[in-house]
C-alpha cells in the first residue's frame, strides 16, 4: 500500500510547480525580452517563443519590435516670415535595439514624443509659410533625420514621418483667399487679351485674302444671305449689288 504524503510535502510540491510555472514565460514574434540577473542584463534579449526566467534572481522586461505610430499633437509655431500657426504631424518608429531602448532611456516612447515635439516646432519655425505648405514632404524628410539621428542612441529607429495638417489663422485663411482669386482673375484676363490678339490676327489675314479677289466678298455676301433665310427669323433683307457699293467707294474717293 502507496503510503499517503504528508501535508508539508504536498504543500512544498504546490510552490515548486507554481514558481516552476511562473519561470516559464512565452514572448510572441514580435517581443524580445530583456532578462536582469542580479541586476546585470545579459548580452543578448530572449525570445521569441518559450523561455525559462529563473525567478527571483532574473527579471523579464518584453519589448515590441512593431511599429509604433506616435500622434504629435498640434504646436504653435511662428514661421519664418512671423506668421503663427498650428502643426501636428505623424511619427511611425520601431525599437531596433532592445537593450539600448531599455537601457540608455528610461521611457522611449514618451522621450520619443517629447523629442518630436521640440523638434517640430525648430524645424518648421525655419521654413516660410508658402515652404510649409507646399513642401511639406521635404521638410517631413528633414524632421525624420533629425528625429531619426537623436533616437538612435536609444534603439529606436524612425521610419517616417509626416505632417497632418497646418491650421491658419482666420484672417490668414481671408488673405490667401483674396490673393487666389485675384491670381485667377489675373490669368483670365490673360488669356482674355491673349484670344483677342489672336482673333485679330486671324481678322487681318482674312481682310488680306478677301482683298486679293473680289469675287471672296460676293460669295462671303451669299453665303451670310443663305444662312439668315436658314433661321425662321422675322429678319428682312434687302440684297445690294456689292459693284454698286464698290462704284459709290470709288466716286467719293476721286
Amino acid at each position: 500500500m502507496i503510503p499517503l504524503l504528508s501535508a508539508p510535502f504536498i504543500f512544498v510540491m504546490i510552490v515548486f510547480l507554481g514558481w516552476l510555472f511562473s519561470c516559464i514565460n512565452i514572448l510572441n514574434e514580435y517581443e524580445r525580452g530583456v532578462i536582469f540577473r542580479l541586476g546585470r542584463v545579459l548580452a543578448q534579449p530572449k525570445g521569441p517563443g518559450l523561455i525559462f526566467v529563473f525567478k527571483p534572481f532574473d527579471r523579464l522586461v518584453r519589448v515590441a519590435l512593431r511599429t509604433i505610430v506616435l500622434d504629435v499633437p498640434p504646436q504653435d509655431i511662428i514661421t519664418k516670415d512671423n506668421v503663427s500657426v498650428k502643426v501636428n504631424a505623424v511619427v511611425y518608429f520601431r525599437v531596433s535595439n532592445p537593450l539600448n531602448a531599455i537601457l540608455q532611456v528610461e521611457n522611449y516612447i514618451y522621450a520619443t514624443s517629447q523629442l518630436s515635439q521640440t523638434t517640430l516646432r525648430s524645424i518648421l519655425g525655419q521654413a516660410s509659410l508658402d515652404e510649409l505648405l507646399s513642401e511639406r514632404e521635404k521638410l517631413s524628410q528633414e524632421l525624420q533625420t533629425v528625429i531619426d539621428q537623436h533616437t538612435d542612441p536609444w534603439g529606436i529607429k524612425v521610419t517616417q514621418v509626416a505632417i497632418k495638417q497646418v491650421d491658419l489663422p482666420q484672417d490668414m485663411q481671408r488673405a490667401m483667399a483674396l490673393q487666389a482669386q485675384a491670381e485667377r482673375e489675373k490669368r483670365a484676363k490673360i488669356i482674355n487679351a491673349d484670344g483677342e490678339f489672336q482673333a485679330s490676327k486671324q481678322l487681318s489675314e482674312a481682310a488680306q485674302v478677301l482683298a486679293s479677289n473680289p469675287l471672296t466678298i460676293q460669295l462671303r455676301y451669299l453665303q451670310t444671305l443663305t444662312q439668315i433665310g436658314a433661321e425662321n427669323s422675322t429678319t428682312v433683307v434687302f440684297p445690294v449689288p456689292i459693284d454698286l457699293l464698290s462704284a459709290w467707294v470709288n466716286k467719293q474717293k476721286s
